[in-house]
């Protein structure tokens, strides 16, 4: 039923969110530029929050908080991963690092999204409520991400181009 398939998407995106609460620290740990750490530890804060209102989603519906394992996710945060082992230049590795939250936060937005259509549908209004507020920290984060690498991140990457390589712009 699609309560089924609400459930199963609610555990998937918990398991999600507690991935996140693990992997957070370390990019916050390998990060250099400040704004980029600033941002990242304020949204680890709101990931706590998020899985916070998804326990109590969880509640809302008489259900146990349960996750159930998030494959894609998992997929995304490897990815990501690889590039804590990287050596080169601060301003690319926190380009990257950019990126891959990116990913994460798109990802997130895609399932907050598909579960607020179903909560509207199924009459969950408390679910729903507390679906949105995640939705929205999801969107403000990806924002403040594209905000920092346009502003600071990506330009300072991209003046490291001279470093490394021997391309000249046209």
């Amino acid at each position: 039923t699609l309560s089924d398939l609400f459930e199963n998407e609610l555990r998937d995106v918990y398991d999600a969110e507690k991935q996140i609460l693990k992997a957070l620290p370390k990019i916050i740990k390998a990060a250099k530029d400040t704004e980029l750490r600033e941002a990242l530890t304020m949204h680890l804060e709101e990931t706590r929050g998020h899985v916070e209102r998804l326990e109590q989603d969880f509640a809302s519906l008489e259900l146990k908080p349960k996750g159930k394992h998030c494959a894609g996710m998992a997929g995304i945060l490897e990815e990501g991963s690889d590039l804590l082992e990287e050596d080169g230049n601060d301003a690319v590795l926190d380009a990257a690092f950019i990126a891959g939250c990116q990913r994460v936060e798109h990802y997130e937005i895609t399932a907050y999204g598909t579960l607020m259509a179903w909560a509207k549908l199924l009459g969950y209004e408390e679910a729903l409520k507390l679906l949105e507020a995640n939705e929205r920290e999801e969107k403000a984060a990806d924002m403040k991400l594209s905000k920092i690498a346009e502003s600071a991140v990506n330009p300072e990457a991209a003046g490291s181009v001279g470093e490394s390589d021997d391309h000249e712009e046209e």
